[in-house]
């Protein structure tokens, strides 16, 4: 009776020995994914509402969001991205990557109480605010394009409203 009892305390044993061994790994496993989106605050410069950047979205995960989205839908969220566009009057917009074959989302700012600076392309960033899925009219399509300092002759070939990926931002930080 003794040498079951030791044996049933011996497997219980080895299998919780086990069970803990692979937790230990798999915890390690997420620890280390998760260090690699850290980043330091520091080295970055802040435009509107501060943003905490403990829990960031990747662009592929961002576009992923943006998929899901019906026209209408909108989604709080904070990702890294980078900036493929500013807007050169202002800096009062910007265009952004989600990594997926040409495409991008379009992101004004809250209030249009801040901008950001018009040589930020190319820059790394972290946004924070709403994502939308969203038909832009032709007018506003058309008044982008002569922010952007696109041509009379490319103003003029825009006729048909877009389906987009908008953004609309309460924070900003850019990489230094």
């Amino acid at each position: 009776m003794k040498r079951n009892l030791f044996l049933i305390a011996f497997i219980a044993l080895v299998i919780s020995a086990c069970s803990n061994e692979s937790k230990t790994e798999v915890n390690a496993e997420i620890e280390k994914e998760k260090a690699v989106e850290l980043v330091d605050a520091s080295d970055y410069e802040s435009f509107g509402e501060a943003i905490a950047i403990d829990q960031l979205l990747t662009t592929e995960e961002m576009q992923a969001t943006y998929d899901k989205m019906s026209i209408g839908d909108s989604a709080a969220v904070t990702f890294r991205t980078t900036v493929n566009e500013v807007c050169q009057k202002k800096g009062c917009w910007m265009k952004i990557d989600l990594k997926d074959a040409d495409s991008e989302a379009f992101v004004r700012f809250k209030d249009y109480e801040f901008f950001v600076p018009k040589d930020a392309q190319g820059a790394d960033a972290i946004l924070k605010g709403m994502a939308y899925k969203e038909e832009t009219s032709v007018e506003e399509l058309q008044h982008y394009a002569q922010d952007a300092g696109k041509s009379k002759e490319e103003i003029a070939l825009i006729t048909e409203p877009k389906v987009e990926y908008t953004f609309l931002a309460d924070g900003v930080l850019l990489k230094k």
